[in-house]
Protein backbone atom coordinates (compact mmCIF):
# COMPACT_ATOMS: atom_id res chain seq x y z
CA UNK A 1 0.00 0.00 0.00
CA UNK A 2 1.31 3.32 -0.93
CA UNK A 3 1.96 5.94 1.59
CA UNK A 4 -0.86 8.44 1.79
CA UNK A 5 0.19 12.40 1.66
CA UNK A 6 0.11 12.75 5.62
CA UNK A 7 2.23 9.95 5.51
CA UNK A 8 4.85 11.35 3.01
CA UNK A 9 4.58 14.77 4.66
CA UNK A 10 5.56 13.27 8.25
CA UNK A 11 8.33 11.57 6.76
CA UNK A 12 10.11 14.13 4.92
CA UNK A 13 9.37 16.40 8.18
CA UNK A 14 11.61 13.68 10.05
CA UNK A 15 13.82 13.80 7.51
CA UNK A 16 14.72 17.92 7.21
CA UNK A 17 14.89 17.03 10.98
CA UNK A 18 17.93 14.67 11.20
CA UNK A 19 19.43 16.37 8.12
CA UNK A 20 19.62 19.81 10.00
CA UNK A 21 20.95 17.94 12.71
CA UNK A 22 23.48 16.93 10.78
CA UNK A 23 24.83 19.74 9.20
CA UNK A 24 24.72 21.84 12.31
CA UNK A 25 27.77 20.06 13.10
CA UNK A 26 29.10 19.71 10.08
CA UNK A 27 28.90 23.51 9.01
CA UNK A 28 27.70 25.16 11.59
CA UNK A 29 24.60 27.14 12.70
CA UNK A 30 24.60 30.34 10.99
CA UNK A 31 25.95 28.71 7.13
CA UNK A 32 22.89 26.11 6.94
CA UNK A 33 20.68 27.16 4.14
CA UNK A 34 17.14 26.44 2.36
CA UNK A 35 19.16 24.48 -0.51
CA UNK A 36 21.70 22.49 1.77
CA UNK A 37 18.45 21.36 3.57
CA UNK A 38 17.10 20.15 0.82
CA UNK A 39 19.50 18.94 -1.12
CA UNK A 40 20.68 16.19 1.84
CA UNK A 41 16.89 15.57 2.35
CA UNK A 42 15.74 14.84 -1.45
CA UNK A 43 13.07 17.28 -1.49
CA UNK A 44 12.32 20.10 -3.16
CA UNK A 45 12.86 23.54 -1.69
CA UNK A 46 9.65 24.92 -1.15
CA UNK A 47 9.04 21.48 1.27
CA UNK A 48 11.31 23.47 4.12
CA UNK A 49 9.36 26.17 4.42
CA UNK A 50 6.20 24.21 4.23
CA UNK A 51 7.22 22.41 7.41
CA UNK A 52 8.80 25.11 9.08
CA UNK A 53 8.79 28.81 9.18
CA UNK A 54 12.08 29.22 8.92
CA UNK A 55 15.81 27.61 8.45
CA UNK A 56 16.56 28.96 11.87
CA UNK A 57 12.95 27.58 13.60
CA UNK A 58 14.23 24.07 11.90
CA UNK A 59 17.63 24.31 13.24
CA UNK A 60 16.03 24.78 16.92
CA UNK A 61 13.78 22.49 16.93
CA UNK A 62 16.26 20.07 15.79
CA UNK A 63 19.05 20.74 17.69
CA UNK A 64 16.52 20.78 20.79
CA UNK A 65 15.25 17.30 19.63
CA UNK A 66 18.81 15.93 20.15
CA UNK A 67 19.43 17.31 23.46
CA UNK A 68 15.91 16.15 25.20
CA UNK A 69 16.59 12.98 23.92
CA UNK A 70 20.01 12.64 25.62
CA UNK A 71 18.78 14.13 28.57
CA UNK A 72 15.74 11.96 28.33
CA UNK A 73 18.50 9.14 28.68
CA UNK A 74 20.38 10.55 31.20
CA UNK A 75 17.15 11.48 33.15
CA UNK A 76 16.26 7.65 32.72
CA UNK A 77 19.48 6.21 34.31
CA UNK A 78 19.26 8.64 37.02
CA UNK A 79 16.17 7.23 38.04
CA UNK A 80 17.46 3.85 38.56
CA UNK A 81 20.61 5.48 40.72
CA UNK A 82 20.39 4.13 44.41
CA UNK A 83 23.25 6.54 45.65
CA UNK A 84 24.92 10.05 44.89
CA UNK A 85 28.00 7.89 43.89
CA UNK A 86 25.93 5.93 41.30
CA UNK A 87 24.49 9.31 39.88
CA UNK A 88 27.71 10.84 40.28
CA UNK A 89 29.43 7.45 37.73
CA UNK A 90 26.45 7.82 35.77
CA UNK A 91 27.30 11.22 34.60
CA UNK A 92 30.91 11.23 34.46
CA UNK A 93 30.25 7.33 32.45
CA UNK A 94 28.29 9.30 29.72
CA UNK A 95 31.14 11.44 28.56
CA UNK A 96 33.07 8.56 27.62
CA UNK A 97 31.20 8.65 24.17
CA UNK A 98 31.84 12.67 23.38
CA UNK A 99 35.27 13.56 22.78
CA UNK A 100 34.31 17.30 21.77
CA UNK A 101 34.54 16.92 17.94
CA UNK A 102 31.85 14.23 17.42
CA UNK A 103 28.49 15.74 15.98
CA UNK A 104 26.64 15.64 19.20
CA UNK A 105 29.49 18.04 20.90
CA UNK A 106 29.38 19.98 17.82
CA UNK A 107 26.12 20.68 18.10
CA UNK A 108 25.71 21.35 21.67
CA UNK A 109 28.91 24.11 20.86
CA UNK A 110 27.00 25.62 17.98
CA UNK A 111 23.33 25.44 19.81
CA UNK A 112 24.69 27.37 22.89
CA UNK A 113 26.47 29.81 21.02
CA UNK A 114 23.30 30.43 18.62
CA UNK A 115 21.02 31.12 22.12
CA UNK A 116 23.29 34.20 22.75
CA UNK A 117 21.41 35.50 19.83
CA UNK A 118 18.26 34.08 19.42
CA UNK A 119 16.06 34.73 22.67
CA UNK A 120 13.83 32.59 21.59
CA UNK A 121 16.23 29.69 21.37
CA UNK A 122 17.84 31.04 24.87
CA UNK A 123 14.70 30.38 26.29
CA UNK A 124 13.98 27.01 24.69
CA UNK A 125 17.20 25.62 25.68
CA UNK A 126 17.15 27.37 29.40
CA UNK A 127 13.76 25.37 30.23
CA UNK A 128 15.71 21.62 28.90
CA UNK A 129 19.00 22.62 30.85
CA UNK A 130 16.56 23.45 33.83
CA UNK A 131 14.48 19.93 33.33
CA UNK A 132 17.69 18.24 33.47
CA UNK A 133 18.80 20.13 36.86
CA UNK A 134 15.43 19.19 38.36
CA UNK A 135 15.22 15.95 37.63
CA UNK A 136 19.18 15.73 39.13
CA UNK A 137 18.52 17.59 41.89
CA UNK A 138 15.27 15.39 43.06
CA UNK A 139 17.55 12.19 42.99
CA UNK A 140 20.03 13.94 44.97
CA UNK A 141 17.30 15.51 47.68
CA UNK A 142 15.91 11.72 47.71
CA UNK A 143 19.17 10.98 49.21
CA UNK A 144 19.32 13.41 51.60
CA UNK A 145 22.07 15.54 50.40
CA UNK A 146 21.80 19.05 51.47
CA UNK A 147 21.47 22.01 48.63
CA UNK A 148 20.62 19.89 46.10
CA UNK A 149 19.34 22.47 43.29
CA UNK A 150 22.38 24.47 43.51
CA UNK A 151 24.89 21.09 43.62
CA UNK A 152 22.33 19.86 40.62
CA UNK A 153 23.07 23.12 38.69
CA UNK A 154 27.25 22.91 38.91
CA UNK A 155 26.96 18.93 38.51
CA UNK A 156 25.35 19.88 35.09
CA UNK A 157 27.56 22.63 34.36
CA UNK A 158 30.82 21.03 34.89
CA UNK A 159 29.42 18.21 32.76
CA UNK A 160 28.11 19.99 29.75
CA UNK A 161 31.69 22.11 29.79
CA UNK A 162 34.00 18.98 30.15
CA UNK A 163 31.80 18.37 27.22
CA UNK A 164 32.61 21.38 25.31
CA UNK A 165 36.91 21.62 26.76
CA UNK A 166 37.79 18.45 25.32
CA UNK A 167 36.99 20.44 21.57
CA UNK A 168 40.51 22.35 22.91
CA UNK A 169 42.66 18.95 24.17
CA UNK A 170 42.36 16.35 26.33
CA UNK A 171 40.74 17.01 29.60
CA UNK A 172 41.21 15.57 33.35
CA UNK A 173 40.77 11.66 33.04
CA UNK A 174 37.37 9.59 34.96
CA UNK A 175 39.28 8.88 37.79
CA UNK A 176 40.49 13.08 38.37
CA UNK A 177 37.66 14.32 37.21
CA UNK A 178 34.70 11.84 39.60
CA UNK A 179 37.60 12.31 42.58
CA UNK A 180 37.13 16.36 42.12
CA UNK A 181 33.14 16.10 41.88
CA UNK A 182 32.61 13.68 44.40
CA UNK A 183 33.19 16.91 46.53
CA UNK A 184 30.48 18.78 45.70
CA UNK A 185 27.92 15.28 47.06
CA UNK A 186 30.62 14.31 50.24
CA UNK A 187 29.59 16.44 53.31
CA UNK A 188 32.55 18.06 54.81
CA UNK A 189 33.90 16.47 57.99
CA UNK A 190 31.82 13.36 57.32
CA UNK A 191 34.49 11.01 57.78
CA UNK A 192 32.99 9.35 54.05
CA UNK A 193 35.99 7.90 52.23
CA UNK A 194 36.49 9.45 48.63
CA UNK A 195 35.23 8.29 45.40
CA UNK A 196 39.05 7.24 44.75
CA UNK A 197 39.45 5.76 47.68
CA UNK A 198 36.15 3.73 47.36
CA UNK A 199 37.37 2.36 44.08
CA UNK A 200 40.61 1.48 45.04
CA UNK A 201 38.61 -0.50 48.22
CA UNK A 202 36.62 -2.25 45.44
CA UNK A 203 37.87 -5.78 44.90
Amino acid sequence: MSATAAERGREARQRLLGVAAELIAERGWSAVSTRMLAERAGVAPGVVHYHFTSVPALLAEAALGVMRALIEQLGAGLEQAHTPDEALKLMVGFLKDYDGRDPTSLLFAETYLAAGRDEGLRRALGEVVAEFRRRLADRLAEHGLAAPEATAAVLAAAIDGIMLHRALGPGPDTADLTTVLDRLITPAGSGRPSARERTADTP
